[in-house]
């Protein structure tokens, strides 16, 4: 059994892990609710495998009223997203935000390549039973903002801001949290 958790996911160090995030923990506002510790460690992507979203069993989120995001194996594809290192004591936080437990989502383990060329295996997480359907305009902002913030390529960029949404209208608490620590960052770091 290794230090930090013994699931082999411990190359950021004994004590922390490597989560690699794709969808709405790619804002850093979004992934600190949960995972105080989380530093960026790099941009990276994860080949043959593509983006989706959906809902687990055809249930919509009641977080984000909309599909969320997934990864599903595509040969040819890749997904971009953020390395973070993080705390392993905040792994059953994360698992808790990603509705583990509940088998929304399964963790599981992915070989990404960072822009410097290195290749680093690290956690992540993919949907089960997802029945596809489009994300809200809300988590999609999240997606965009987290992208747009971490300075993922441009192309990719430009695939997230096309991608189709389901037009939901109302309120959106989640949204609002970040949005508030969104701007007392900003008043801090002004």
């Amino acid at each position: 059994m290794e230090p930090g958790g013994g699931d082999g996911l411990v190359p950021a160090g004994a004590g922390s892990l490597l989560y690699f995030a794709y969808g709405s923990n790619l804002l850093r506002e979004r992934l600190l609710l949960s995972s105080p510790s989380a530093a960026l460690w790099a941009v990276a992507r994860l080949q043959d495998f593509k983006l989706a979203f959906g809902h687990h069993q055809g249930r919509i989120s009641p977080l984000w009223h909309g599909g969320t995001a997934t990864i599903v194996q595509s040969p040819g594809d890749e997904v971009w997203g953020i390395i973070w290192k993080m705390n392993a004591s905040n792994l059953s936080s994360l698992d808790k935000q990603e509705g583990v437990e509940d088998g929304i989502y399964v963790p599981i383990e992915v070989n990404v390549h960072t822009q410097a060329g290195e290749v680093l295996t690290c956690r992540s997480y993919q949907m089960c039973d997802c029945v596809c359907g489009p994300p809200s305009p809300q988590y999609k902002k999240v997606i965009c903002m987290g992208a747009k913030q971490n300075g993922l390529p441009m192309e990719y960029q430009k695939i997230l801001e096309a991608i189709e949404t389901n037009d939901y209208a109302g309120p959106v608490p989640i949204l609002e949290e970040i949005e508030a620590a969104t701007k007392a960052k900003k008043i801090n770091s002004a």
